[in-house]
């Protein structure tokens, strides 16, 4: 009975080992560190009276320091679109960030800062972005939600300084 029952305990804790390992692995496969890069699309709603809809792609690069931090750099372009005949705001962004992993290595926190070069129509005021957000990640996947503030793009009423809410879906791969 003894031998027994030492037997079935070791069959358990090496079930339960293999287990774990397995769990480690997988969430090493998605999560290695190297370079990971991505390709998205963004929309969003700008805070200023003049422009409502906001539309972009994006290219990020990505550097992964560990399991759950990752250095960013962030271009492509964004279009904030002006209502009635008025014309639209371009620019590329370029940024450079942190991204953090706090739950089950798939939700994160994003803090990206850089610059907005402005290339459509008359407008010639680059800008200063501050970009903070929240995303879900899977291997392939990534949907995030962030709040980016452009220090020096003056809105309708002649202040400096306005904010969009965007949304980010993005494909994106190991390298």
């Amino acid at each position: 009975m003894k031998k027994n029952l030492k037997s079935i305990i070791a069959i358990i804790a090496l079930c339960l080992a293999g287990t774990m390992n397995a769990q480690d692995a997988t969430a090493k496969e998605n999560y290695d560190q190297g370079f990971r890069l991505g390709f998205g699309a963004n929309v969003g709603y700008v805070f200023d009276d003049a422009y409502g809809l906001s539309l972009g792609a994006d290219a990020r690069l990505q550097y992964d320091l560990s399991q759950r931090t990752s250095l960013t750099l962030t271009t492509g372009f964004t279009n904030l679109f002006k209502g009635d005949a008025d014309k639209d705001l371009g620019f590329i962004p370029v940024k450079v960030g942190f991204k953090g992993f706090i739950w089950e290595d798939r939700f994160y926190l994003l803090g990206e800062i850089g610059a907005g070069f402005t290339v459509t129509n008359s407008y010639n005021q680059n800008t200063l972005i501050l970009s903070p957000g929240i995303g879900y990640a899977t291997k392939n996947i990534d949907f995030s939600v962030r709040y980016e503030h452009y220090n020096d793009f003056v809105k309708v009423n002649g202040n400096k300084g306005m904010g969009q809410v965007a949304l980010r879906l993005a494909y994106g791969f190991k390298l």
